[in-house]
């Protein structure tokens, strides 16, 4: 069934998500900062570019958006929601806060809006294969409404509990890959110094508990120095402040997570802040 739909911000994640959208034959309405990225997806895809949030946004069943941060979050938001009328549904697709979460959803609410949090995992090659998991926070009714619609880019869209969990689970699977892409470095670079063929020990170890989708995916191309894909610097280190502050707030120790941080600020001094996260094994060569 056709929705009228609207995809605020057309960014590496955003542009093929709205793809998907499109392509799974509903109305849809795009805007983004730059007039030029929004024009392009229409020449692509279809559907309307929109001036303003508020335009994208005025007809639209579901509202998505996927912007930088919070404060995005808040700006692109404030414009959007006067507009959008009573019972629609607000997604926001950005790795921001839960506290952020927390306000959109009462801010919505005050407008007879329903707002989900629905931070991804996959990175840009699984938003443009369609194939993202989606942790959703919020109301389990907008949830189930809108669950279909995210099923176009997601292959796994779960309800985690009510405003804010989305986000959090988000900050868990940050947490979690940060460890695992520096112990997958620090093995790399210890079997390169051992005299190893890092290849073939990859492929036997890939085997077995070690196995991650890190490995899979980074392994090889870490060992071959390519960082030129993937998730990027700046992006981790604005996805661990957002950890590490909510450390702060709730008590939980993040130890780990805290050095590695760190070291991802050393491979932005280094001018590295757009390279694949998996490049921390340049701090171990």
């Amino acid at each position: 069934m056709s929705r009228s739909l609207a995809f605020l911000g057309l960014g590496v994640m955003g542009f093929p998500m709205a793809g998907h959208l499109a392509r799974a034959g509903h109305a849809v309405a795009v805007y983004n900062r730059s007039a030029a990225k929004a024009a392009a997806w229409v020449e692509q895809h279809g559907g309307r570019a929109a001036a303003t949030p508020a335009d994208a946004a005025k007809d639209a069943e579901i509202v998505m958006m996927c912007v930088g941060n919070d404060r995005d979050v808040r700006e692109v938001a404030a414009a959007a929601l006067p507009a959008m009328r009573e019972g629609a549904i607000m997604v926001d697709h950005t790795t921001a806060s839960a506290t952020v979460a927390r306000e959109l959803h009462a801010a919505a609410a005050a407008r007879g809006v329903a707002f989900l949090d629905a931070p991804v995992s996959g990175g840009q090659s699984g938003a443009e294969r369609g194939q993202l998991t989606i942790m959703v926070g919020g109301d389990s009714g907008p949830f189930e409404r809108a669950k279909d619609v995210l099923a176009s880019y997601g292959r796994a869209v779960t309800l985690m509990g009510p405003s804010g969990a989305g986000q959090l689970t988000k900050m868990i699977n940050q947490i979690c890959v940060a460890g695992v892409v520096q112990g997958l470095a620090e093995g790399l670079a210890f079997g390169v110094r051992a005299g190893l063929d890092v290849e073939r020990v990859l492929d036997v170890i890939g085997k077995g508990a070690a196995q991650s989708w890190q490995m899979d995916n980074r392994g090889k191309t870490m060992l071959a120095d390519r960082f030129d894909f993937g998730f990027a610097v700046d992006w981790m280190r604005k996805d661990l402040a957002i950890c590490l502050d909510e450390a702060r707030a709730n008590g939980a120790a993040l130890p780990l997570t805290a050095v590695i941080d760190q070291f991802y600020a050393r491979i932005q001094a280094e001018g590295g802040g757009r390279w694949d996260t998996s490049s921390l094994i340049r701090l171990l060569r």
